[in-house]
C-alpha cells in the first residue's frame, strides 16, 4: 500500500492523540469528520444545551431558539436522533405530542459543549483584543500605510 493511503474509503487514518486533526480528515466519508460537523453546527448546540435542562416539545425548541427555520429544526432533530444523541416520544393523542429529550450519550457530549463555552467565555475579551489588532493591521495594509506582507 502506497504511503498515506488509507486501509478502506471510511478509515480516517490513525486515532493517536499525537496526531491531532489528521484524523479529521475533510473527506465525506470520514466518520470522524461527519460527527463533528453534526455535533459542531450551530442549531445542533443550541438543541442540545437547550435540553440539557429539561425535555421539551418541537414548538418550544423553535420558540426558543432565535432564527432557526421549522425546516431545519426538523432536520437538526431527526439528525440528532439518528446520532442517538436526541431521543424523540411521541404521545398518541390529538394532536399528537412529541417530546424531545438528550440520550445518555447527548448528556455526556453537553458536558464537552460546556467546557467549551466555558473556555470561549474566559478568553473572549484576548479573542476580541487579537480580532481589533488584526483588523487595524489589515485596514492599514489595505490604506497603504503597512506592507501587506506585515499584516498577515
Amino acid at each position: 500500500m502506497e504511503d498515506g493511503t488509507f486501509k478502506s474509503p471510511g478509515d480516517c487514518g490513525d486515532t493517536d492523540p499525537d496526531l491531532y486533526a489528521v484524523h479529521w480528515d475533510a473527506r465525506n466519508d470520514c466518520e470522524v469528520r461527519q460527527i463533528l460537523d453534526r455535533v459542531a453546527d450551530k442549531w445542533s448546540l443550541l438543541v442540545i444545551a437547550l435540553l440539557e435542562e429539561r425535555t421539551l416539545r418541537f414548538s418550544e425548541l423553535k420558540y426558543k431558539i432565535d432564527g432557526v427555520s421549522q425546516r431545519m429544526l426538523s432536520r437538526t432533530l431527526r439528525q440528532l436522533e439518528r446520532d442517538g444523541l436526541v431521543e424523540r416520544t411521541v404521545y398518541p393523542t390529538v394532536p399528537p405530542r412529541v417530546d424531545y429529550a438528550l440520550t445518555p450519550l447527548g448528556a455526556s457530549l453537553h458536558t464537552t459543549i460546556k467546557a467549551l463555552v466555558t473556555w470561549t467565555e474566559a478568553h473572549q475579551n484576548q479573542i476580541a483584543a487579537a480580532r481589533d489588532t488584526y483588523d487595524r493591521q489589515q485596514a492599514l495594509a489595505e490604506s497603504g500605510a503597512l506592507p501587506v506582507a506585515l499584516a498577515h
